[in-house]
């Protein structure tokens, strides 16, 4: 997959497209240092997401902003440890 091209919506907002969904826009909104898929206006002509399309668009969405690090640290993808 990849991005077509991405533009700032709003604050704290990214919207992109990407050229598996054509049809389609996402939205993904800063959290912390990072950008996360957060809506979109979906086009019913595009495919079904896959699993794995919501991660790659995120980390291409991230990559594109200079934001990857952040991206690649963020806390869910950390392990559970117990406290105890």
């Amino acid at each position: 997959m990849k991005m077509i091209r991405w533009s700032y919506s709003r604050r704290k907002v990214v919207r992109a497209y990407f050229d598996k969904f054509p049809g389609s826009t996402f939205y993904f909104r800063r959290i912390r240092s990072y950008f996360y898929l957060y809506s979109s206006d979906w086009s019913e002509e595009d495919p079904l997401l896959e699993e794995g399309d919501q991660e790659e668009m995120q980390l291409l969405v991230n990559e594109s902003l200079g934001r990857k690090e952040a991206y690649r640290n963020r806390k869910s993808l950390g392990t559970k440890t117990s406290g105890h």
